[in-house]
């Protein structure tokens, strides 16, 4: 009799939620029933992204030679070529932001749009990040849209069940389900993107870039961007630029924004491991330690200094140099982030405000034209904005080399070497090298420092 009741409950439980209209699951029992009122509310939300961009094809006229083709392969004229890009995109306002990934839409000259319900759009890239893999986009003339809510996902939990929602190898959109499966992935660089991942085993396939990860309640928890194959397809490790980043992204972008620009803490940091924490006392292995601080990082003037231990950021722990920048970028350029530290053996508080790089002193930037050696080069006072830009050493000084054209790209410069001398006269200001490129020499001898070794070009002109 009592099994005949059970039976009779379960039954009846069934029969209401599968004749009653499906709403999005709220306990564990609904949603081993369908995963269905998610993917309703959500996949309107999700788009499909078709770019293209034109890109340099050197053509060789051996080229269709089976035995000089190889031999003549980087002879020939620089041609132009088409090359298409597929991929998926969110959309995040009523009137047509949409978020994707760098690599699916960056440098693109057209991109087309099309939605769930089949409308189409063109759209333009309002703010590309390649750095994190991201790229906003906006629709033209587009209004009313469907949007995706986007979640905390600093609240997100491994284990928790997550739909992925893309355009796998363009068959149209498609739904995957799956589980959070880690968390804080920032040890690896996948796709265009670094830093700080959350990783998930629903079904991501080439296509799927720049589409949804979204949790039970319907909500962005981040942007998939890549995944960890040998065959091309999904082998249950992917991986999504998590939403709270997202967030801030998008809010430069409608401030416009159009690179995204990260909180500066001129500071270089390195995970404490097990050995690391041995030396330091510590119990586990716990936070990230500061290895060098530049004189204006404003960890200097939030009171830290060398040697110091990080342990989290906002309450939240920290446990390698990206996740720690994951959190400020989150954060945002004007906020102010808590900071907990150790010192020795006490632990401690402080307030960092979160400023841009320092633009100064004055980056006194410099173009050569004219008769010269050294025409279409462009140079730079290093300076903290000239740092983070080019990722430099924090304790690196000078001129900097940040552009080759012309005579000068056939010199052997780089961009990023730092110059030291030209023809034995020390470099030390951007207009000592205007003054060295105006002299009458047709032996030259350059010295710069590249990738922390000194360098000499010598050429004859």
């Amino acid at each position: 009799m009592r099994f005949a009741v059970l039976l009779l409950v379960f039954c009846t439980t069934i029969f209401s939620t599968a004749t009653s209209s499906q709403t999005v699951p709220e306990s564990q029992f609904q949603m081993q029933l369908s995963f269905a009122p998610v993917a309703r509310q959500a996949a309107p939300a999700v788009v499909n992204i078709y770019a293209q961009r034109i890109v340099a094809q050197r053509r060789s006229p051996f080229a269709d030679d089976p035995f000089f083709g190889d031999l003549f392969r980087n002879f020939g004229q620089v041609t132009p070529r088409v090359q298409d890009s597929l991929g998926s995109g969110v959309i995040v306002s009523e009137d047509g932001i949409i978020v994707s990934n760098f690599h699916v839409v960056g440098n693109a000259t057209e991109i087309r749009v099309v939605l769930n319900d089949r409308r189409e759009y063109d759209a333009d890239i309002i703010l590309t990040d390649e750095e994190s893999d991201l790229a906003v986009l906006k629709l033209r003339n587009a209004s009313g849209l469907p949007v995706l809510e986007l979640a905390n996902s600093d609240l997100v939990e491994v284990g928790e069940l997550v739909l992925a929602i893309g355009n796998p190898f363009g068959i149209g959109q498609t739904v995957s389900s799956g589980i959070i499966s880690g968390l804080a992935r920032s040890g690896i660089a996948v796709g265009s993107g670094r830093g700080y991942f959350i990783q998930t085993d629903a079904a991501i396939n080439p296509g799927n870039s720049g589409g949804a990860l979204v949790d039970m309640q319907g909500r962005l928890i981040g942007v998939n961007t890549a995944i960890i194959t040998r065959s091309g397809a999904s082998h249950g490790i992917g991986f999504a630029i998590p939403a709270n980043l997202v967030a801030q992204v998008v809010s430069q972008a409608r401030d416009g924004q159009t690179r995204f620009q990260r909180p500066w803490a001129g500071v270089s940091a390195q995970a404490v491991d097990a050995t690391l924490a041995e030396a330091f006392d510590q119990r586990i292995p716990e936070g990230v330690i500061l290895l060098d601080l530049h004189p204006d990082s404003p960890l200097v003037q939030a009171g830290l200094q060398r040697g110091d231990i990080i342990l989290n950021v906002d309450g939240a722990p920290v446990n390698s140099a990206p996740e720690m920048m994951f959190r400020l970028a989150s954060r945002g350029i004007g906020a102010s982030s808590e900071l907990t530290y150790r010192r020795g053996d006490t632990v401690q508080q402080a307030q960092m405000e979160l400023i841009a790089p320092p633009d100064s002193p004055d980056r006194q930037a410099r173009y050569v034209d004219g008769p010269s050696a050294l025409r279409g080069l462009t140079v730079a006072r290093i300076n903290p904005a000239v740092i983070a830009e080019f990722d430099l050493p924090l304790n690196a000084d000078g001129v900097l080399v940040t552009d080759t054209q012309d005579f000068a790209a056939r010199t052997g410069l780089r961009i990023g070497d730092i110059l030291l001398s030209i023809n034995g006269e020390a470099i030390t200001a951007p207009d000592d090298v205007m003054r060295m490129a105006n002299t009458q020499s047709r032996n030259w001898q350059i010295e710069v420092q590249r990738d922390g070794r000194r360098v000499s070009l010598r050429f004859r002109i």
